[in-house]
């Protein structure tokens, strides 16, 4: 895998080669390929009026998710997203069986390969089962690696050996391989970050003073609609900036509403409007599912808002605050610079393993990975898998804090 310098074309909202409106006149004739049917303006179900798409994929394999909400600070933006969510989902399915189905131990004393212990597993897994296998190339050492096709495709064959329940965690597109690497590396990161939160019931201090114009509007929007927000630092010991934002609805007092967003970038800015664009689609995420009766929207209403606060009454809590001009902040014009500044973040705090695989399906065209860095937690996704940074940190009680050698 060859990466190469990629100057960024566009810097308003988000980093990326080319603007959204360039990225949406080449991906849209790409719909039925991808198995898309609908792509739907779902912003005015919500009266903050925040730009939210849906995306509607029916062909979606195995019983995955077959609608996906897409966000951003415009139209263009959240129907763009939206259409790249399905089209990373598509091209993680997993199409055909892997060539090579073996034991770790058997595999690794002929070519690098992940130990399957190393992407931490839940209880019960057998690390040495016989696995479906797949490539990678890992981006630090320089190197081919197999991983376990578990850690790669999403979802995979149902006659795959059980490893984990696979998810989509580090799966990105972009325009360019480059654009899709660092958008994967920002998700891992921001994953693990809030794992760690959920791990720890501590969700980082308060950002205060954000001076960011388009952040602001948008804070504006949701004091406006009378929905208290708070914006949480919950940078991991990596030190890429990680933001989280919390949304209580005052006026309906609808427990579904009850929201949090996530967002990680080298810049701050980024990070805070990330969060706060993905607090609105999950508000609308919820919105839209109890327009359709979702089993998921019902549940949430039966337990009731005074109780669901109090179950996650961790996000409520104060913690003290933080000023947004203390974050860390590291800015490029070139993604390629970005990509190695987030590399050498993960290796000085221990990581040395940053794998990449190359999900692009030549059909589309449409670059597609899936970041994989062993170590890294996904207990906010998945709670039957917690590793040492989750265990280490609820010890603690310090989340920043590296796990003891």
């Amino acid at each position: 895998m060859h990466l190469k310098s990629c100057p960024k074309g566009y810097m308003i909202e988000t980093h990326r080669a080319v603007s959204p409106e360039s990225t949406l006149e080449r991906v849209e004739p790409l719909l039925p390929k991808a198995g898309i049917t609908r792509v739907a303006d779902i912003t005015g179900l919500d009266r903050l009026g925040i730009p939210v798409f849906s995306c509607i994929r029916p062909t979606a394999a195995g019983g995955a998710i077959s609608v996906y909400n897409g966000k951003g600070a415009t139209p263009v933006a959240a129907r763009v997203s939206a259409i790249m969510e399905g089209i990373e989902r598509c091209s993680a399915e997993m199409e055909a069986p892997p060539v090579t189905i073996a034991r770790y131990s058997d595999l690794v004393s002929r070519q690098p390969a992940v130990n399957p212990v190393d992407l931490i597993l839940p209880t019960g897994a057998d690390p040495d089962a016989p696995l479906p296998w797949v490539s990678g190339y890992d981006i630090l050492r320089e190197e081919k690696v197999l991983l376990p096709a578990h850690a790669v495709h999403h979802p995979v064959a149902k006659t795959c050996s059980p490893l984990f329940r696979t998810n989509t965690n580090g799966i990105a597109s972009g325009n360019t391989l480059e654009e899709a690497i660092f958008h994967g590396l920002m998700e891992v990161i921001e994953r693990d970050a809030w794992s760690i939160v959920e791990a720890t019931r501590y969700t980082g201090e308060r950002i205060i003073d954000i001076s960011d114009p388009m952040s602001m509007e948008i804070i504006d929007r949701f004091s406006h609609a009378g929905i208290d927000l708070t914006i949480r630092d919950i940078t991991s010991d990596i030190g890429i900036p990680t933001c989280a934002a919390v949304a209580d609805d005052t006026v309906l007092l609808d427990p579904s509403l009850l929201v949090t967003g996530m967002g990680t970038h080298t810049t701050p800015e980024i990070a805070v409007l990330r969060a706060l664009t993905e607090v609105a689609q999950s508000r609308l995420t919820q919105i839209h599912g109890a327009r359709e009766d979702t089993v998921v929207a019902d549940m949430r209403r039966q337990i009731g808002y005074e109780r669901t606060k109090r179950l996650n009454g961790y996000w409520f809590r104060e913690n003290g605050d933080i000023r947004f001009s203390s974050l860390p902040t590291y800015t490029s014009d070139d993604l390629l610079t970005d990509i190695r500044h987030v590399c050498s973040k993960l290796n000085s705090a221990g990581y040395d393993r940053v794998i990449v695989s190359d999900l692009t399906r030549p059909d589309m065209g449409v670059p597609v990975v899936r970041v994989v860095v062993p170590g890294l937690e996904v207990y906010a996704m998945d709670q039957e898998r917690i590793g040492e940074r989750c265990k280490h940190a609820r010890r603690s009680r310090l989340p920043r804090s590296k796990p003891a050698a």
